[in-house]
C-alpha cells in the first residue's frame, strides 16, 4: 500500500504582504499529479490545512478543489486539524465526504476515530489524532494524572483499542521529540518545544508515524516517526530545505519503505547578498532567468550605509522582494542580527508577540515560569472561544 504523507499546506498564508494562495494552488496540482504517477493508495494530510482558524472563502475553495480532484484518482484521504485549524470547521460536512473516502476527525471527545484501508497483505489501521493539548484530554479521563503533552497523548493513544498483528498508522499533529532531542525549526516555530513536548515512545505501538507542525523535513527518532514539513517555504530560515513529500509504501507487516518525493514550488524563496548596485546591476540582470527574477528573494545588503530608496530599485527587478536586511562592519560590531526592515508581525503567533514585547519592554526573555504561565492563559482563552 502507498501512502503520500503531507502536512502544513497553510492553504491562504502570506508572508509579508504576498499572498502564496496561486503558488499554494499549483503545488497542490502537482501533487495529484504525484497521486497519479506513483499510484497512491491513501494520501495524509496531518494538520493545518488552513493558515487561520477561519480561512477565507479563496482558501476553502482552493482546498475543495483539491480534495476533489483527489477523490477523482481513487485515493483515499485522510485530514487532521491541527492547531492553526478550527476542529469543527475542518469537520464539517465529514460524513458526506466518508462517501468520496475523504475520512476527517470529529472534535475531539475522548476517543480517536480509526478508518481500514485493505491489500494482499491485510488491513492498515489510521488512527486520527487531532492536534490535543492536556486541557483536551483530561475531562475524558478524570482518574488520570495528565500533567503535560506526553501524558495526554499516551492517555489518548491507550484508550485506542490497538491490534499490534496488524499495520497500524498514526496521524497526528504535535511537537515531537525523541530523547529530549527537539526536531530543527523555522523562524515560525520558535515558540514551540518546553511543555508541549510530547516523547516519540508514545507512538511505539504505530508502524509508521505521520506527523504534523514542524516545517522542515525530518526524522524523529526512527525513520517511521517523520515529519512531512510544510507544503511551501514559510520563512527565510527555510531557504536552504528544500520540500518533500514521504512516499510510503506498506509491505508485510515490519516492511516499510520511504522515499521522499521532491516537492519544486512555482516561484522558489532564496537568499541573494551583495551591495545594491551590484544586485541591480545590467550584468546581473542578464544572467537572471525569468524564474529567478520573479522567485521570492530575501536580500541582505552589503553596502555601508542605507541606499535611498533601496526597496523600489530591488523591486524594479525582483518583484518579489520579502525582506531586506543588512550585514556590514555596523550589523557585525553589534549583538543585534541582521536587522530586517521588512519584518512582519502577522506571521507571528500571540505567544511569540508576547515574548517580543516582553523582551523589548525588560531587556530580556520569559523564563520559564513566565512562559508556562502565558501558554496556559492562552490556552484556556482558546478553550473558552
Amino acid at each position: 500500500m502507498r501512502l503520500l504523507h503531507l502536512s502544513d499546506l497553510h492553504i491562504g498564508k502570506q508572508v509579508n504582504e504576498f499572498p502564496l494562495l496561486e503558488d499554494q494552488a499549483r503545488m497542490l496540482e502537482t501533487i495529484v499529479g504525484i497521486i497519479e504517477e506513483k499510484h497512491v493508495d491513501a494520501v495524509i494530510i496531518a494538520g493545518d490545512v488552513y493558515d487561520r482558524s477561519a480561512p477565507s472563502a479563496d482558501a476553502v475553495a482552493c482546498f475543495d478543489r483539491f480534495l476533489s480532484s483527489v477523490a477523482d484518482t481513487g485515493a483515499a484521504c485522510f485530514i487532521i486539524p491541527g492547531n492553526h485549524d478550527s476542529a469543527e470547521r475542518i469537520a464539517y460536512a465529514s460524513e458526506l465526504l466518508e462517501k468520496n473516502r475523504v475520512h476527517i476527525p470529529p472534535v475531539y471527545a475522548g476517543s480517536i476515530i480509526r478508518r481500514t484501508l485493505a491489500d494482499e497483505h491485510g488491513d492498515v489501521v489510521f488512527w486520527l489524532f487531532p492536534f490535543l493539548r492536556p486541557a483536551h484530554v483530561r475531562p475524558f479521563f478524570p482518574d488520570e494524572d495528565i500533567p503535560d503533552y506526553t501524558a495526554a497523548m499516551r492517555c489518548a493513544i491507550n484508550a485506542c483499542d490497538i491490534d499490534p498483528t496488524q499495520r497500524n498508522v498514526a496521524i497526528a499533529h504535535q511537537f515531537v521529540t525523541c530523547g529530549g532531542k527537539e526536531p530543527e525549526l523555522s523562524d515560525s516555530e520558535l515558540s514551540l518545544g518546553g511543555i508541549d513536548n510530547v516523547d516519540a515512545s508514545v507512538f511505539d505501538a504505530f508502524d509508521y508515524v505521520a506527523l504534523g507542525h514542524i516545517h522542515r523535513p525530518q526524522r524523529i527518532g526512527r525513520d517511521t516517526i517523520r515529519y512531512s514539513g510544510s507544503l511551501l517555504k514559510y520563512s527565510a530560515s527555510e531557504i536552504r530545505y528544500p520540500k518533500s513529500a514521504p512516499l510510503v509504501t506498506l509491505g508485510a507487516k515490519g516492511d516499510v519503505d520511504i522515499e521522499l518525493i521532491p516537492l519544486v514550488p512555482i516561484r522558489d524563496m532564496r537568499e541573494i547578498k551583495g551591495p545594491l548596485e551590484e544586485l541591480v546591476s545590467d550584468e546581473t540582470i542578464a544572467a537572471l532567468s525569468e524564474g529567478e527574477r520573479n522567485d521570492y528573494v530575501c536580500v541582505v545588503l552589503t553596502d555601508e550605509f542605507t541606499p535611498i530608496d533601496a526597496l523600489s530599485a530591488l523591486r524594479a527587478v525582483y518583484p518579489n522582494v520579502l525582506s531586506i536586511s543588512f550585514d556590514n562592519t555596523r550589523t557585525s560590531t553589534t549583538n543585534d542580527a541582521p536587522r530586517n526592515v521588512l519584518e512582519d508581525a502577522d506571521r507571528l503567533n500571540p505567544i511569540e508577540l508576547f515574548e517580543r514585547f516582553y523582551r523589548e519592554q525588560n531587556g530580556a526573555g520569559l523564563t520559564e515560569s513566565q512562559y508556562e504561565t502565558v501558554r496556559d492563559a492562552l490556552e484556556e482563552s482558546e478553550d473558552d472561544r
